[in-house]
């Protein structure tokens, strides 16, 4: 009578659900839809599956680069995408990538979840300075004008800030660096005002920190030193950089 073997887990599996058990997250292998599973301690294979849960792949040439995205049910047997909660800056070590992919597990997993972009607005609540994002935004929008709020401060002179992967609700441990434009109606004006990182993990609060320094800087800084380069960039004419926009803290 013939026999079937199961089909054997991956040789990374075991480090990456190492690294998820040490940073308190449950992990296992679903050898009938061969993926690695991500999900809440305490909680049974079963009803991690019927729950949301993240599911973490990987590519391996050299060295390990990870990808950890959250799912929640849309109607069983179907799922729903609804983030990516890690992908590996560049590759490295399966020892680092799993550390640093079970690090944003573990805070997505965390309640209340936190997020890179609520970092970044209470770092510029400091300085008085609120942001305006859309219901399904990647990016806030702080108006040049600190009494102008909501739908309106993506109508004039305004600037976006953005993580460099292009959001601000990820979380900090998948945290790659603040981007910072000059926008007029909605249209980025010349070099960035603010770039961290260079596609590398970046600390989050000390970024946030930093970026909402410059933000802070630009916006309150004497109409003198923002200059007209704004509408003279449009033509082609160079920058003058004694403007606010080359200073930093």
């Amino acid at each position: 009578m013939p026999t079937t073997t199961a089909p054997a887990v991956p040789v990374l599996a075991a480090p990456i659900i190492a690294a998820l058990t040490d940073a308190g997250v449950g992990a296992f292998w679903d050898t009938d839809e061969q993926f690695l599973v991500a999900h809440r301690a305490g909680l049974t294979q079963t009803q991690a599956l019927h729950g949301e849960h993240v599911t973490v792949d990987w590519s391996e040439v050299d060295c390990a680069s990870l990808r950890a995205t959250a799912w929640e049910p849309d109607g069983l047997p179907d799922y729903a995408d609804i983030a990516t909660v890690y992908t590996t800056p560049p590759a490295g070590p399966v020892s680092d990538e799993a550390a640093r992919c079970a690090r944003a597990v573990a805070e997505w997993f965390t309640t209340p979840r936190p997020r890179a972009g609520r970092t970044l607005v209470d770092a510029l609540a400091q300085y008085g300075i609120r942001v305006f994002a859309d219901r399904d935004s990647t990016s806030y929008a702080v108006s040049m004008d600190l009494n102008t709020y909501g739908q309106h401060v993506r109508t004039g002179m305004y600037l976006s800030v953005a993580d460099r992967e292009s959001s601000i609700n990820h979380v900090p441990a998948a945290h790659t660096g603040w981007s910072v434009f000059v926008h007029d109606d909605g249209e980025p004006i010349g070099d960035p005002l603010y770039l961290s990182g260079d596609g590398e993990l970046v600390d989050c609060a000390q970024d946030s920190a930093a970026a909402a320094a410059v933000i802070a800087d630009f916006i309150t800084a004497p109409i003198s030193r923002h200059c007209d380069c704004y509408s003279q960039e449009r033509y082609g004419r160079r920058h003058d950089r004694e403007c606010n926009r080359y200073r930093r803290p």
